[in-house]
């Protein structure tokens, strides 16, 4: 039945294309279908970079004919078909999705496209060119060539000031000396803008509040030349306001650090480092809020400080809206100098708030359950601020298939406290205006987690972080944690667990390492807030290290040899990550991508470690990894949990997926499906391995990683849904591998469409 279905629906689409092929019958009698124009150019010897210049005069050919596809016209024909009387629900859905109105011959005003053609040869300097058009008519079709006769380009001689009065002659005069404009430049009109727009950002930079780009005119003179070249001269368009033509000054500032609309500005005052504040009892310390502010009394009105307040306090995390208002002081101003006064105004969020998130957990292993996380957030705790987080979650798992091990079940308890303070907070003082971006955040955590599994172990962990997060620009971020601490406490284990523990040794010596410190650093480098960019670039970069400074305190445990801090067997091992990626957006309002990614990661245990602790190493499959396998379940290579007879049991499958290797691609397809709905076609590959093979897997070195990595890749493909409202992303994903690096060489490749995985998440994978 299956490929009945297929059959006839390969015959539909085939069909549809050939019949858009060949669209002409449908073409009005008196009427030819525009298919386009061609620009032929004689171009004189003197010009440059003529190829240029027909790509720039191709932009300005109107209308565009109707879009092809591998040479047929499918927009058009369905737009065709959707005419006649009662079209079916197929054909009015496939031309409200893909249909186009047709473009006739007589849509086309070619007489008006010469004018613009010729209008913009001069725009480029080629002064009395000369265009001429005519159709090229065969059958129901038709096209337009634009032939054009371009001369030697004017170029230019001097680049001078001309009818400008102090005090901004002086300023322009200096900004001129820095002009662009090379020597014998060509007569560009689009050169012109940007000098205008260039000096316009220049002056306001340097006070010139009230100017205006529009003030500024040019005007070339070719009286002094015979063999096409001129003066050109810079001046101010008469009638000027005298207020655009003297550089501001801010005289005061005020802040209102609780600011609502209803709220009247007429409120208590305090000063602080030359800048007033009003707020009826203290909301915002001043001390505080004040290293946010880069405007400063009696410098000059610059809009790139400005801008650099507004994004400086925006980032505090406290405040709604952000408004800087500045205001003239026409009663102080001068012939030479004009007041400002700096209004900002701080409309806060709502200080407290509460966070739920409910999920339904599915495994590989045939575990599920829910998982529910609550979140509640106090802004603004000590009126300095800071941001106080406090995450508990609930989790619980059980085993839902039959057999031997039915009913095993899994219980998570977890407590975190964040407290974000929006300063430096070091031994040492660090001048905030080094930081011209961004002020950078202290982080600091606390958490502790409870994990019982039945019938194995229950584990106690408590974790404390110390760190560092700041903004370099818009694009970079850098995260510093130097003191990052993690303890586990593993009890109530029954014998099956120690078991497992004696069957696998890697596992064993990873929940030995009960004790973690170090210090994390990464990377950031995010184009991906930027949705206007046809490119979009990530990366990010992670290290890890743990135990080096603890190990100057470490005492040598007589009976194993290992070091132990405090009486705690503790970790030492270096981790790096590499995470890139790319997005292509495109077609219409950039609503179509192509996002790939590319993961590495290694884990190197030295010293007093023989591997990894459990919790540092890596995973793949899931959600967010390689959606075709379920999470945890790939790998370590081609290792598949049957090799051992004691590792064949449900209970194994808790702890052997993991590596100190990973390696992962992913490419995906976006697209628009209707409204807040949108589709996805992806294919993912990737794998964890260990440096050094596990004895204990059996067939020793599955697990190895080696130079034929690229053949224990596991990849699968498949479609997804998201619903995106606003950048809330809920995404369903349904998968199927097509190479499963657990099953034996030959059989590997085998397009599992019958057993897919589903996935639901919040948030785009990558």
């Amino acid at each position: 039945m299956n490929k009945i279905v297929k059959h006839l629906l390969i015959a539909v689409l085939f069909g549809t294309f050939l019949y858009s092929c060949s669209i002409q019958k449908y073409i009005p009698e008196d009427e030819r279908l525009y298919t386009g124009a061609k620009i032929e150019m004689d171009v004189d010897s003197a010009v440059d970079n003529a190829t240029n210049l027909k790509v720039d005069l191709n932009t300005v050919l109107r209308p565009e004919p109707n879009s092809k596809f591998l040479g047929a016209y499918l927009g058009l024909y369905y737009y065709y078909k959707n005419q006649k009387e009662n079209p079916n629900f197929l054909n009015k859905w496939l031309f409200k999705r893909f249909g186009e109105e047709p473009v006739y011959q007589s849509d086309v005003n070619e007489l008006e496209v010469t004018e613009i053609l010729k209008n913009r040869l001069e725009n480029h300097g080629f002064f009395y060119s000369r265009a001429t058009s005519f159709f090229d008519e065969q059958d129901k079709k038709a096209s337009v060539v634009y032939r054009l006769k371009v001369p030697a380009p004017y170029k230019m001689a001097s680049y001078q000031i001309d009818s400008i009065e102090s005090p901004i002659y002086q300023e322009i005069k200096e900004l001129t000396k820095k002009s662009p404009f090379p020597e014998n430049m060509r007569f560009d009109l689009a050169n012109l803008k940007l000098e205008r727009q260039r000096l316009d950002t220049e002056l306001k930079q340097r006070g010139y509040y009230n100017f205006n780009p529009s003030f500024l005119i040019f005007e070339a003179d070719t009286n002094q030349y015979k063999n096409k070249r001129f003066d050109l001269f810079l001046k101010l368009k008469a009638k000027v306001p005298q207020k655009a033509t003297i550089p501001y000054q801010v005289k005061k500032i005020n802040i209102y650090p609780n600011f609502n609309l209803k709220d009247s500005t007429n409120v208590k005052e305090t000063r602080f480092d030359n800048k007033s504040y009003f707020q009826d009892s203290v909301f915002f310390k001043p001390k505080y809020l004040d290293d946010f502010i880069t405007i400063k009394e009696d410098e000059n009105y610059n809009p790139l400080t400005s801008k650099n307040t507004a994004r400086r306090l925006s980032s505090i995390g406290a405040y709604k809206y952000v408004n800087i208002q500045y205001k003239e002081l026409e009663s102080l101003e001068t012939d030479s100098l004009g007041v400002l006064e700096a209004n900002i105004f701080l409309s806060p969020l709502t200080k407290r708030a509460i966070r739920a998130e409910l999920q339904a957990v599915t495994k590989s292993n045939n575990f599920a359950g829910p998982e529910l996380s609550l979140t509640y957030s106090n802004r603004n705790l000590f009126k300095g601020g800071e941001t106080l987080n406090i995450s508990t979650n609930f989790g619980y798992e059980t085993q839902v298939s039959s057999g031997e091990n039915s009913g095993l079940s899994s219980l998570e308890l977890g407590l975190k406290t964040e407290l974000i303070f929006p300063r430096v907070i070091a031994p040492f003082s660090i001048d905030e205006d080094f930081f011209e971006y961004s002020v950078p955040k202290t982080k600091t955590s606390l958490g502790v987690t409870y994990l019982n599994r039945s019938k194995l172990y229950t584990l106690l962990s408590g974790s404390a972080l110390f760190g560092y997060v700041w903004n370099a620009n818009k694009y970079i971020t850098y995260e510093l944690n130097p003191i990052s601490v993690n303890y586990t406490r593993l009890s109530n284990t029954t014998e099956e667990f120690q078991q497992i523990l004696e069957d696998n040794s890697f596992l064993e010596q990873s929940f030995e390492q009960q004790f973690i410190s170090g210090l994390t650093f990464s990377f950031t480098y995010n184009e991906m807030l930027n949705n206007a960019k046809t490119h979009q670039f990530y990366l990010n970069s992670t290290l890890d290290i743990a135990g080096n400074s603890i190990s100057l305190l470490a005492k040598e445990n007589e009976t194993n040899g290992t070091k132990e801090f405090l009486g705690l067997q503790y970790a030492q091992y270096a981790k790096a990550d590499f995470d890139a990626r790319y997005h292509y957006n495109f077609g219409a309002n950039k609503n179509q991508t192509i996002a790939a990614r590319l993961f590495a990661g290694y884990g190197y245990a030295y010293g007093n470690s023989d591997v990894v602790p459990f919790v540092k190493q890596y995973y793949a499959g899931g959600p967010y990894s390689v959606r075709a396998f379920n999470i945890r379940s790939l790998g370590p290579g081609t290792y598949n949990g049957n090799d051992v007879a004691d590792n064949t049991d449900t209970t194994s499958n808790f702890f052997d997926k993991t590596g100190n290797i990973r390696l992962e691609a992913n490419l995906e397809y976006r697209f628009p499906i209707f409204s807040f709905f949108k589709g996805a076609v992806f294919a993912d590959a990737g794998n964890v391995w260990n440096s050094k093979a596990n004895p204990d897997f059996g067939t020793a070195g599955k697990d190895k990683f080696t130079s034929n990595f690229i053949n224990e890749l596991g990849i699968g493909a498949g479609v997804g849904v998201r619903v995106d409202v606003q950048g809330f992303v809920i995404r369903f994903d349904l998968a199927a591998p097509f190479h499963d690096p657990a099953l034996q060489e030959g059989k590997r490749w085998d397009f599992r469409v019958d057993e897919p995985v589903f996935n639901f998440a919040i948030g785009y994978s990558f």
